[in-house]
């Protein structure tokens, strides 16, 4: 068993970095998919209605999606993405049928009537297909369709990277969310949909033994954090006494292990109490938390974050870092709830900038420990992650083709905030940092330039060369050191142009700040210097 795990560990955090770190060669689909084009620039989504049925037995999905949008430039041609298997049957507008034609995974849709600026308008994209089946998810995007101990249906949705459009029509692009979003979910009546939000109402349908569930999400959402999960579920909560005051935490599981959730799920609190301090409050009060267990490992899916690690601590029962410390906490509990903040509220505009996902996600753990721990434990942590660094592609990946960076984003993301930490000094300036990122950015999509700048402006540091450094580029700075009686050597090496990040030193066993440069620089010291190495804090050779 425990090789098994240590298998599917391997190729679980590897795949998509393997697959990625081949010679990549783009497609007209791939910008089609990547890019904002002139099919998508003209029109600001502002509200969604899923309304489907899913048929657990058959396999299919069939049904529409209502778009509402706002029309930013005049114009008679709109894309939106639906991919294969997958196909749109009929698209209506005023009560009009509107013609459209197929471009692989793209539809054009053809607007008769005046799409005026400034106007709110609609449009109903009706479909149905056999949705592709995902081989591992969350990795590789798809439905799955599996079934409990009990031989109940047991269904999931996992899309990201892949992308929303593999499940339902959409405006598949991460710069334009919608401002609200109405998900109905029509299943047989021996089960339960849980999605995003918060739950409306249930409508019955005797005639066919269905039901709907109506779940209404007020806060902008990207397409891909949008979910279903079908099964025979049972349910249980309490309020979090929060930053903006009482906030509902709601649990759905399996039947059968409702009593070791209701043990394990105590983690839930803990976590909200460390994210709040450290990120600021959670972004989504209005929709509330949920956490649902699902037949695969867990994805951060907004005001909905799935769960499926097996009540157990660490990553299937596993610490990533070696440090002992891995094992203190429920990994997916505490990292995909961490994307609430980064990732659901703080949202990359264009997947070339994943890494203010992973980095910030998996800093989180990190930060998690740090607040019931303590720091010592923290770095002890994040130091240990340093191990399943491969470095073999920049963190950012390509733009407008939806490409994203090296699978580094997680562990080495994690590692260059928690540099970056020790260069701020004052741990409460660093907490302000992050919890500004929340305000600022709040229910925003972002460039990683705009994150850049945030924490250059509010640090007082220029971190320019910092972020090409460790961002745009493979190489770790290596600190040359050379030293003669009490006289001290050093500059940086395998750096970008003007790099001089100031790093602290520990000499005779006492702390010792230095800023190298490319060119050689030399301290005395009153003493001989015996020992010398670098804290082990900053993410260098």
């Amino acid at each position: 068993m425990n090789l098994f795990k240590a298998f599917f560990l391997l190729v679980s955090l590897s795949l998509s970095t393997a697959l990625c770190g081949q010679q990549h060669e783009f497609t007209h689909q791939d910008t089609l998919r990547g890019s904002i084009t002139p099919e998508r620039v003209w029109w600001d989504l502002s509200y969604y209605h899923l309304d489907i049925k899913v048929d657990p037995e058959a396999r299919t999905i069939s049904g529409s999606n209502t778009v509402q949008y706002k029309v930013l430039e005049s114009a008679s041609t709109m894309q939106i993405d639906l991919q294969e298997p997958m196909n749109i049957t009929k698209v209506e507008q005023d009560g009009k049928e509107l013609g459209f034609s197929r471009e692989g995974n793209v539809f054009y849709i053809t607007l008769v009537a005046a799409q005026t600026v400034g106007m709110i308008k609609e449009v109903r994209i009706h479909y149905e297909g056999k949705p592709v089946v995902s081989k591992q998810p969350p990795w590789d995007g798809g439905l799955t369709w599996s079934k409990d101990k009990n031989s109940n249906h047991f269904i999931a949705t996992a899309c990201q990277g892949d992308g929303a459009s593999m499940w339902w029509p959409c405006k598949d692009h991460m710069y334009d969310e919608p401002d609200s979003m109405l998900i109905s979910v029509n299943v047989p009546q021996d089960l339960t949909d849980i999605s995003n939000g918060r739950l409306r109402g249930v409508t019955e349908f005797e005639a066919d033994s269905t039901h709907t569930f109506h779940w209404f999400v007020s806060s902008p959402i990207s397409n891909y954090v949008v979910n279903i999960n079908i099964g025979d579920y049972v349910h249980f909560g309490e309020k979090y006494d929060g930053e903006k005051g009482s906030l509902d935490c709601d649990y759905y599981v399996l039947r059968d292990n409702i009593d070791k959730a209701k043990v394990h799920f105590q983690e839930v609190p803990m976590m909200l109490k460390a994210f709040e301090h450290w990120f600021g409050p959670y972004p989504f009060y209005e929709d509330g938390y949920k956490l649902v267990e699902v037949p695969y490992l867990g994805m951060e899916h907004q005001s909905s974050v799935t769960y499926g690690n097996g009540y157990q601590q660490g990553y299937l029962g596993m610490d990533l870092s070696g440090s002992g410390w891995g094992l203190k906490f429920d990994y997916l509990i505490i990292h995909e709830s961490g994307h609430e903040w980064f990732a659901n509220n703080i949202t990359y505009k264009d997947i070339a900038d994943m890494w203010v996902h992973e980095g910030f996600t998996t800093y989180s753990e990190n930060l998690f420990l740090d607040y019931h721990y303590g720091k010592e434990a923290a770095a002890d942590y994040v130091i240990g992650l340093r191990k399943n660094i491969r470095n073999d592609r920049p963190l950012i990946g390509t733009y407008n083709v939806n490409h994203e960076g090296s699978g580094d984003m997680y562990y080495k993301g994690a590692n260059i905030l928690h540099t970056l930490r020790q260069l701020i000094e004052d741990d409460e300036k660093w907490r302000m940092i992050l919890r500004g990122l929340n305000k600022e950015f709040y229910h925003q999509t972002v460039t990683t330039q705009q994150i850049e700048d945030y924490i250059s402006k509010e640090s007082g540091i220029d971190l320019k060369q910092f972020f090409d450094q460790y961002l745009r580029t493979i190489d770790i700075p290596q600190l040359e050191i050379q030293t003669k009686k009490n006289k001290l050597c050093y500059r940086w090496k395998n750096v970008v142009e003007g790099f001089d990040m100031p790093v602290k030193l520990i000499v005779n066993e006492k702390s010792v700040w230095v800023q190298p440069s490319t060119t050689l620089q030399k301290k005395r010291f009153k003493d001989t210097i015996n020992s010398i190495e670098i804290d082990r804090n900053f993410y260098v050779e």
